[in-house]
């Protein structure tokens, strides 16, 4: 009898809830999220891929698999196929089930840009005040009209050489550059204009120099494009802008394709060190996401991508390792050194972006590992630079940031809160798509919620997002149904227990769900909610600790971010997130790493200024700093263990 050898392959085939089936071949030794990752299939799992999201949940259909099961699968739904894709691999050829709401992050996800009345208000302010201050239309992108006589055979000059002579005798340039875009267009474009033809150069700061990005026929339209790009850990958004006139053209935004190796900055970095990995998520960024979204804009405003001539970006510090395709493996580790903070201008062309080739790209600069370009671009744009009076700046997102100080200083840092905000380590947490709960109130008597849900009317509930979150447990607070420890001390129909000794409340019953299961806030996912909120307030202590102010000292709080955007402010003072303070010194001011973008977009003279701003901010390593973790271990109650400091106002 011949010796039986293992299948060292095997064939996976996913069936995509509305989309089309993918098949992949893979080994016994790949979990199915790598085998997902490598056919491009995207899978939410905020964790990266550890098993402790339960985030990443498919259904098996067909053939065998190897695994331990996992605690975020219940009985009925392992029974039923359910599996968590990061926990299985394959012991056969297999059949898997891939429900919509596992790509709704990327297709569906709302994200902070300026559709809605309060984003839309805040930019029209900032562009108010860039206009007031003088930061407008210095962007070096012009247009220059010349006509020639037509060739003959007694004066054969070629055309670029007639076109340079012509740009000078106009502008008086000493230096006319030709980019190969523009050398390739210009044959053509001079003759179908009867050789006049509209140039669209970039006048050098240096030497005033003309750079000729394009050739355009005379006669026709010549419209001058630029984009501003928010490149964030869990979204992406993006402004389609007239450079002449600086009005907003179009808009796009959507889920950063990256999230599929993790929700946090960590898990992508780590993911970049593996073989081929760096490459990976440049790609994702770069061509799964910034591309398509390009095109989308363009398509909406009937422009050319070729037309798009400038453009800038804002990230965090990881975003623009990773976009730019530079390693930032030691970002994470001890002592925390990137690879840089700032680039020279870089073009399209490097970064691979569908603009003008040759179009310049400007990063906002960062200001250290975990402080990056959003932050310096979200400083510019709520102008705390140049206040007399202080200011607190925080921008939440999947990370926190956070920037104190004025005209005279500016102190930043950044704590590890985002993963619970965003729907990581909550059991029922999800991100802001349709079906999740973005509002909540309680009733103190009956205990009954109501909800707000996001999507339309009549839109079941799936989950949680972050406002939702900070609401509910806002609202538990208050009404005495859990304690300072986020330990539930209260019974009734809504108050369940779990086989561990544990509590939760049920936020929404197995008939009113979209899931057709319980919606269940456990203490565990308070706990882990405590320890976010905590390490927000702990790092505002720190830094008034460093300069020897109370809390009273702040004058005003801007508030940032995609889940800032949707905050409810005296639940967050209520359960200890943010200072105690006056409501009237709280402002919401919107996506400003897209703001900033923008003003860096439409002057020269912002971008500058954008730099100057990282150049002024001290960055606090919180990690390093050794009062922090004893002012985390207070923040970790609700509100506080320092009651005074929530006493009423």
């Amino acid at each position: 009898m011949g010796e039986v050898v293992e299948k060292s392959k095997y064939k996976i085939n996913f069936n995509v809830e509305g989309g089309d089936p993918v098949a992949v071949t893979g080994g016994a030794g790949e979990s199915v999220l790598e085998l997902a990752r490598r056919a491009g299939v995207v899978i939410d799992a905020p964790c990266g891929g550890n098993g402790t999201c339960g985030k990443c949940k498919i259904r098996l259909l067909s053939g065998g698999v190897s695994g331990e099961k996992s605690s975020h699968i219940v009985d009925a739904d392992d029974a039923e196929g359910w599996r968590l894709a990061c926990s299985i691999k394959p012991a056969s050829d297999i059949e898997l089930f891939l429900p919509a709401s596992a790509q709704a992050f990327q297709s569906r996800i709302r994200v902070t840009d300026f559709s809605g009345a309060r984003e839309a208000a805040a930019f029209g302010g900032f562009r108010s005040a860039l206009e007031g201050l003088g930061f407008s239309g210095d962007h070096g992108i012009e247009k220059i009209s010349v006509s020639l006589a037509a060739p003959s055979l007694e004066e054969a000059t070629a055309d670029r050489e007639r076109v340079e002579k012509a740009l000078v005798e106009k502008t008086g340039a000493g230096r006319v550059v030709f980019s190969l875009f523009a050398l390739r267009r210009l044959p053509a474009s001079l003759r179908d204009g009867d050789f006049a033809v509209v140039c669209v150069v970039r006048r050098e700061e240096i030497d005033g120099g003309l750079y000729v990005l394009d050739v355009r026929p005379a006669g026709g339209e010549c419209p001058l494009y630029g984009i501003a790009i928010d490149i964030g850990t869990t979204t992406v958004s993006m402004l389609l802008v007239n450079l002449e006139t600086g009005e907003p053209v179009s808009a796009a935004s959507g889920g950063n394709a990256q999230i599929r190796y993790g929700a946090d900055v960590i898990n992508r970095i780590i993911e970049s060190t593996k073989a081929g990995g760096l490459e990976r998520l440049r790609n994702a960024v770069v061509h799964e996401c910034l591309a398509p979204l390009v095109r989308r804009l363009c398509l909406s405003a009937g422009a050319e991508t070729e037309q798009i001539y400038r453009a800038a970006i804002a990230g965090n510090t990881t975003m623009t390792h990773l976009v730019t395709g530079v390693q930032g493996e030691f970002i994470r580790l001890e002592p925390y050194v990137p690879a840089f903070f700032k680039t020279d201008p870089l073009t399209a062309l490097c970064l691979e972006l569908p603009l003008n080739p040759d179009a310049r790209v400007l990063l906002a600069p960062s200001v250290g590992s975990y402080v990056g370009g959003d932050i310096t671009a979200g400083v510019f744009s709520s102008m705390i630079y140049d206040k007399d009076t202080l200011s607190l700046f925080i921008d939440l997102g999947t990370n926190g940031e956070l920037v104190f100080g004025g005209k005279e200083f500016l102190m930043s840092c950044a704590c590890s809160a985002g993963p619970a905000f965003e729907g990581g380590e909550i059991s029922c947490g999800m991100r802001a798509t349709n079906g999740a709960i973005e509002a909540c109130t309680i009733d103190k008597d009956t205990m009954e919620p109501k909800l707000r849900v996001i999507g339309d009317d009549g839109e079941k509930p799936a989950g949680l997002c972050g406002s939702g979150l900070i609401d509910m447990i806002g609202e538990l607070f208050r009404c005495g149904i859990i304690n300072a420890k986020g330990k539930f001390n209260a019974e009734g129909k809504r108050i369940v227990k779990d086989d561990y000794g544990g509590a939760g409340y049920v936020v929404a019953f197995a008939a009113e769900s979209a899931s057709g299961s319980d919606i269940v806030l456990s203490e565990s996912d308070i706990d882990n909610f405590i320890r976010a909120k905590g390490a927000i307030f702990s790092a505002i202590r720190t830094m008034l600790a460093i300069v020897d102010m109370p809390q009273e000292a702040i004058d005003d709080v801007y508030v940032a971010g995609g889940i800032g955007s949707g905050i409810d402010i005296e639940h967050a003072i209520l359960i200890g997130m943010l200072p105690n303070l006056p409501l009237e010194k709280f402002h919401y001011i919107g996506n400003t790493a897209l703001s900033g973008a923008y003003g860096m977009l439409v002057s020269g003279r912002a971008a500058q200024q954008v730099e100057a701003c990282a150049g002024a901010m001290t960055y606090l390593e919180l990690s390093s700093h050794p009062s922090y973790m004893d002012e985390f271990v207070a923040a970790c109650f609700l509100p506080h263990t320092d009651a005074n400091l929530f006493a009423p106002l």
